[in-house]
């Protein structure tokens, strides 16, 4: 019965959380293509340094050693998880134990080590965000289910450790008092004493019963936890290393050229165009940038559900220490939060959002009809669009290679080149540059110092 018990219970989440990825690959491919090339080894070697051996992270040690014993805590416990994914199959008991010997005391005694490690650790981030209250945890984009997530998932933590030694200890235990089934498994660098020390005067249905709870409570807290993760900002877990393989190699601040600008000055240069070009209609509005995420790249918005809002961008970031309303970190939440909406109201499917301007036979609501009147522009204001540097601070910043930067630079000439707008203070030097070339206003042509060094 407990067998069949737990592949229900367990097919059942498992059903629902790969929906729910489902959604979020839909949600990412809303994005423009993009073809990903450049050296596949530095990919690999982002992926091995940055997502797996954390190396940005160390670039401030109190958290760093923090976010490793929890990380290292997690990667390691998935040993434990698949030995209990097995015995709850099966209907067995500790199934590796019998085959590794000793070595599987050395791995559970490491797990537990790296257990209390990562206790200790996810207390400290709990005075830091709720009592030290460290300033980039305390800002206007976190308020709210952001800030209720990261407790959220800090308590979870806390109650997977109990669980764990819940399960060992009562288990060390019952191994002295029923051997037939609980067999030796060697002293475990915590449970072997603390059991011991803890559950030593209970009875033997009372263990059993203990060592069942935290059996059953390790198992739920993990798929509970699956189906959660969708939601949460701790898909980082899965999404930093996709995210650090896909991340740009070209130079900080690099911005890719747009094909329509590109046609044109071949065109005024007498220049072929560099591959052949559709045709556009003499009635059609040739947009520039972007105004949401759709016509945003995949990649950026693979990178905002990779966002960990840890809020390293943000703390560097010039224009916000100085008082200017941008976040970088909220850029990328907000296209993240865009993201979801649009996919949610396609789930809908809900024909109101259909655009009947440019699709008035569709009955039927797709990503390439979809309309609702909104756009990033409600998410993101101008002002802090223009309050940004472009100086890359949180490009540098970010712990798995987001790159904020990228969103602002497209919605900016979203507003400058589509829109015609922009700050009032900016327009004199686009003046210039169309009349003179110089984003100065000076009388004198651009290139007349090179004229009269040759005459």
């Amino acid at each position: 019965m407990a067998q069949i018990l737990f592949l229900l219970i367990g097919t059942i989440s498992i059903y629902f959380a790969v929906e729910n990825f489902l959604k979020i690959r839909r949600n990412i491919n809303l994005g423009t293509p993009e073809i990903i090339s450049g050296n596949i080894s530095k990919r690999w070697n982002n992926v091995l340094l940055v997502a797996l051996g954390q190396k940005k992270m160390f670039q401030n040690w109190t958290p760093a050693i923090l976010h490793l014993f929890i990380y290292t805590a997690f990667l390691i416990t998935q040993i434990e998880l698949l030995e209990i994914l097995t015995d709850g199959t099966f209907g067995l008991h500790r199934f590796f134990s019998p085959f590794l010997g000793s070595f599987y005391t050395f791995i559970v005694s490491t797990i537990e080590i790296l257990s209390v490690l990562a206790f200790i650790a996810t207390i400290a981030f709990l005075a830091r965000r709720f009592v030290l209250k460290i300033a980039r945890f305390q800002m206007p984009e976190l308020k709210g289910f952001p800030t209720r997530d990261a407790a959220i998932i800090l308590i979870l933590e806390i109650i997977l450790i109990f669980a764990i030694f819940c399960i060992n200890g009562s288990d060390t235990v019952l191994q002295s008092r029923l051997p037939d089934h609980y067999h030796h498994t060697g002293f475990f660098a915590v449970s072997g004493w603390l059991g011991p020390l803890l559950f030593g005067g209970l009875s033997s249905s009372t263990l059993i019963f203990l060592e069942r709870t935290g059996w059953w409570m390790h198992i739920a807290l993990v798929l509970a936890y699956l189906n959660y993760l969708p939601f949460s900002k701790h898909l980082h877990i899965i999404f930093a290393f996709i995210n650090t393989y896909y991340a740009r190699l070209t130079p900080r601040g690099e911005m890719a050229n747009m094909p329509e600008v590109t046609k044109e000055l071949r065109s005024i240069l007498g220049m072929e165009a560099e591959t052949p070009q559709t045709e556009i209609a003499a009635d059609a509005v040739v947009s520039f940038g972007s105004n949401d995420v759709t016509n945003l790249s995949w990649r950026n918005i693979l990178e905002a559900y990779s966002c960990t809002e840890c809020g390293r961008c943000t703390a560097q970031c010039p224009a916000n220490l100085t008082g200017k309303k941008l976040s970088p970190r909220k850029i990328v939440m907000d296209v993240r939060d865009r993201a979801k909406e649009i996919g949610d109201k396609l789930d809908s499917k809900n024909i109101e959002f259909i655009n009947k301007a440019e699709h008035p036979n569709d009955t039927v609501l797709t990503a390439k009809n979809f309309s609702d009147g909104k756009s990033l522009f409600d998410y993101i204001t101008k002002e802090e669009l223009n309050a940004c540097t472009t100086c890359n601070a949180c490009v540098e910043a970010c712990p798995i290679l987001i790159n904020p930067l990228d969103v602002i630079l497209k919605m900016r000439r979203y507003e400058i080149l589509t829109l015609s707008e922009g700050p009032s203070d900016w327009i004199p030097m686009f003046t210039s540059l169309e009349n003179s070339g110089s984003v100065w206003q000076m009388p004198t042509p651009r290139e007349k110092w090179a004229t009269d060094a040759t005459a």
